[in-house]
């Protein structure tokens, strides 16, 4: 079975930090471009990070310098550090992986930034 499970989200202060987990299964993630996308209430879904196979990163202006993503294709996974977190930031975020015109995503994790 094919699936990607994310893990890591949860509540956080305001500029404080959160890393959010992918673990891929069923499937070699070094096959794959993958990438983070977040959703939040009312907005449609945006993407915030990829990195494709050769290591590349590619990163949305509004998490640029505080979000880094990250693959370990020896483990599985893929991770998103996210640091100096804002409210603004609060939504579910997927993880998604790419090869060719197929897409698998995540189920989803909830992020919040509050005090």
């Amino acid at each position: 079975q094919v699936q990607l499970v994310e893990s890591g989200g949860g509540l956080v202060q305001p500029g404080g930090s959160l890393r959010l987990s992918c673990q891929a299964s069923g499937f070699s993630l070094d096959d794959y471009a993958i990438a983070w996308f977040r959703q939040a209430p009312g907005k449609q879904r945006e993407f915030i990070a990829g990195i494709t196979r050769n290591g590349n990163t590619n990163y949305a202006d509004s998490v640029k310098g505080r979000f880094t993503i990250s693959r370990d294709n020896a483990k599985n996974t893929m991770s998103l550090q996210m640091n100096t977190l804002k409210p603004e930031d609060t939504a579910v975020y997927y993880c998604a992986a790419t090869i060719g015109v197929s897409v698998t995503w995540g189920q989803g994790t909830q992020v919040t930034v509050s005090s």
